[in-house]
């Protein structure tokens, strides 16, 4: 069984973005689900070299703003961007991630997997 968050449209300010992405974790563990598409805390602690806690915290963070979405299956929980984005927040976020990959590429090596945990 499969229980989602839920992703009805975000209401989004430019300043709410950029300040939720301040944080280079937060900016780091974003731009690696745009590349990946989902990613679990396991995944994000072994690419960041960060402990649970930390990683949990801030996928906590980037929830509450409304970037990502999770997805519980079983006992772990798998994180994505929250498809309910603004079309205007998600072309930053791709156009980020796209013209900046060496900022995140030591973080993708760093993944031990691409099945998940």
């Amino acid at each position: 069984m499969t229980a989602a968050t839920s992703t009805s449209c975000v209401s989004l300010s430019p300043l709410s973005l950029f300040k939720c992405l301040a944080e280079e974790t937060r900016l780091k563990t974003l731009l690696m689900l745009c590349v990946k598409d989902e990613l679990c805390v396991c995944d994000l602690t072994d690419a960041l070299n960060l402990s649970q806690p930390k990683i949990s915290r801030h996928l906590a963070d980037l929830r509450k703003c409304g970037l990502v979405a999770d997805d519980r299956r079983g006992k772990w929980v798998y994180y994505r961007l929250n498809p309910a984005l603004p079309a205007w927040a998600k072309e930053v976020i791709h156009l980020s991630a796209t013209n900046n990959a060496d900022y995140i590429s030591d973080a993708l090596n760093n993944l031990k997997c691409d099945a998940g945990c």
